[in-house]
């Protein structure tokens, strides 16, 4: 009975990529939008326990060995740990090569999303360049910021496929007024501010993946000021986007978008206080770095809920030509 289930998983997976539908592109894609939350917070994982140094070489872990092995100035947990991460890499870059090639190979082709598709892998691999500077900077928080950065970049591509695969091609038809598309755009790149600045604060702060790695030189009140007030103004247009979507009739979609983006917000506030009153304890580090890609893309996924590109395109059925009979004979 295994055996059946797993060859028919199998069978599944293969024709999601092969023979792919618009409905199994979007959750191949969806995916690849979980993969790069699961690489967020096992980085996190990594910063927290100290073991970003656990692989002291790149490509290779120590020395000649591409996997852990025994070193007296390394613990054997950090060495997994940060090779585990490591590894989660790889499996995101397999799951953005399947969706590159389930975009080549749906039907009828739509060339935006081969291109979204394609951002995926190259970003992975762009990810694990800049993972190999962290490493031979030891950790340098410049690098490790632009490290984090890149995820939520790339979750761009990831999310714009999962949204475009399960709508049309139309030219995009406005559910709102340009005024709250404008207040959807703001909100954007409030979120980004928030992301910015909270690596800031991790670069200044406890957690720096090695006890002998670089600190930036703010002191960590200011910075956590300054993270806190952006969260302030992030939360204050949520508020407003929610009051304008009522007022102006937009669709569910959008204000349910609205709605999750506030809660998200107001949970992120309350764990990001509550960490600070307690010296930023490490699972509630973790959780803060959960909530704030959650953010981002909810974010994002309220932006597209506010235009309509129409119904997803369908194939042409496959007609067989109808062979005329033999005569037969008399």
């Amino acid at each position: 009975m295994a055996e059946r289930r797993t060859s028919s998983l199998l069978t599944r997976t293969r024709d999601a990529v092969w023979r792919p539908t618009a409905g199994s592109l979007r959750l191949l894609a969806l995916v690849g939008v979980l993969g790069n939350v699961v690489i967020v917070v096992s980085g996190g994982a990594v910063r927290v326990t100290k073991s970003g140094l656990g692989c002291p070489d790149w490509p290779r872990c120590s020395g000649d060995s591409l996997v852990p092995t025994h070193d007296p100035e390394h613990h054997w947990l950090n060495m997994s740990i940060e090779f585990g991460n490591r590894l989660i890499t790889f499996v995101v870059l397999g799951v953005g090569v399947l969706v590159f090639v389930a975009a080549l190979r749906l039907r009828p082709r739509r060339k935006d999303l081969v291109w979204w598709a394609l951002a995926q892998p190259m970003s992975v691999v762009a990810q694990a360049v800049i993972g190999g500077i962290v490493v031979l900077t030891k950790l340098h928080p410049a690098a490790v910021s632009l490290h984090f950065l890149v995820s939520p970049a790339l979750l761009v591509f990831c999310v714009a496929l999962w949204v475009r695969a399960g709508e049309g091609d139309a030219p995009p038809r406005p559910l709102a007024g340009p005024w709250t598309r404008r207040l959807a755009a703001a909100l954007l790149v409030s979120c980004a501010a928030v992301l910015v600045a909270g690596t800031v604060v991790t670069g200044t702060g406890p957690h720096a993946g090695d006890a002998e790695s670089r600190r930036y030189g703010f002191d960590i009140t200011d910075v956590a000021r300054v993270h806190g007030e952006l969260a302030w103004v992030t939360i204050g247009l949520t508020l407003v986007m929610i009051l304008v979507l009522h007022r102006t009739g937009a669709p569910a979609a959008a204000r349910r978008r609205a709605h999750e983006l506030a809660g998200i917000i107001v949970v992120q506030g309350a764990i990001g206080y509550i960490q600070y009153a307690l010296g930023v304890p490490e699972g509630l580090v973790l959780l803060h770095m959960l909530g704030a890609v959650l953010m981002w893309i909810t974010a994002f996924r309220l932006f597209f809920a506010l235009r309509d590109r129409g119904q997803v395109p369908t194939a042409a059925p496959v007609v067989e030509p109808v062979q005329a009979e033999a005569p037969q004979p008399a």
